[in-house]
């Protein structure tokens, strides 16, 4: 167990020490005396594969000599819980977004991928704190862009006002376009002017059509079924990042929330890497 655990710290370290020296420092310490970034970002990634909380996994990571020497820390030079806490606060969505990124490429990927979006239960926190802050919205909507050869998550796209794929489609695929090949989607996608986009970008669209005339039923039978039922992988992929990390969010911000289900995606692709 504990030479899987140390795989997945090296493979988290790899990942945060890509970052630029510009997102490490929006991590750490503002006044810039404290732990550096990158071992906030790898003992966050530590807490959500260990399922702990703050105090657990600094007290897990400072027993561990290998962890130690892997973050570069002494005995007594970790940051404390509200410091890990506040560095999670600190860093904004396009950090961890690009820390996803970056686990997504310790994966094998085809250029084919499949996006869907998933639904993340926020009424975790008091009935006291929902009612104060007036809190209607009861489901987070997580839209995953997911390559279809070993499941890597590529991007998260995470809303409280459940937009339509028709409008959260185009920007989670475009903003990948470069590493895109072909893109699966289900109906809820069926959208003209999102095809075109995709094609200007030369990227295949496999999205079936809505039927409301007979030659809708000829534009879906052109669709490479193999291709398009590859689709299922993304369905899956979500499932288990639900199954392994919960179904809720427990932050109370939405932002917090945003960030970690984006986390929990990057975890999930470091720990497929391990098993290979």
């Amino acid at each position: 167990m504990h030479k899987i655990l140390f795989r997945f710290v090296k493979q988290a370290v790899s990942i945060a020490r890509k970052l630029t020296d510009a997102a490490l420092m929006q991590i750490s310490h503002p006044a810039g005396n404290g732990v550096a970034g990158w071992k906030h970002a790898v003992l966050h990634f530590l807490r959500l594969h260990m399922e702990a909380t703050l105090q657990e996994v600094l007290d897990w990571a400072e027993e561990m000599e290998r962890v130690r020497a892997a973050l570069i820390l002494e005995r007594g030079e970790f940051p404390g819980p509200s410091a890990l806490c506040k560095s999670f606060d600190r860093a904004p969505m396009r950090i961890w977004r690009e820390l996803l990124r970056l686990s997504s490429e310790l994966l094998e990927q085809s250029g084919h991928a499949a996006i869907d979006a998933t639904y993340f239960d926020r009424r975790q926190a008091s009935s006291h704190y929902l009612k104060r802050c007036d809190r209607v919205v009861q489901t987070v909507q997580a839209t995953f862009l997911v390559d279809t050869a070993q499941g890597a998550v590529i991007d998260v796209h995470c809303s409280t006002k459940w937009p339509n794929g028709t409008n959260i489609g185009p920007q989670v695929a475009l903003r990948n376009a470069g590493d895109l090949l072909t893109l699966a989607a289900d109906k809820g996608y069926d959208d003209m002017s999102f095809r075109e986009k995709l094609r200007d970008e030369g990227v295949r669209p496999l999205i079936k059509h809505r039927v409301f005339a007979p030659y809708d039923h000829a534009h879906n039978a052109r669709i490479d079924d193999e291709l398009y039922n590859q689709r299922s992988v993304c369905e899956t992929v979500n499932s288990v990042i639900k199954r392994s990390y919960g179904s809720a969010v427990r932050a109370r911000a939405w932002y917090r929330q945003f960030r970690e289900i984006t986390l929990a995606a990057a975890v999930y692709n470091v720990e497929q890497a391990v098993k290979q």
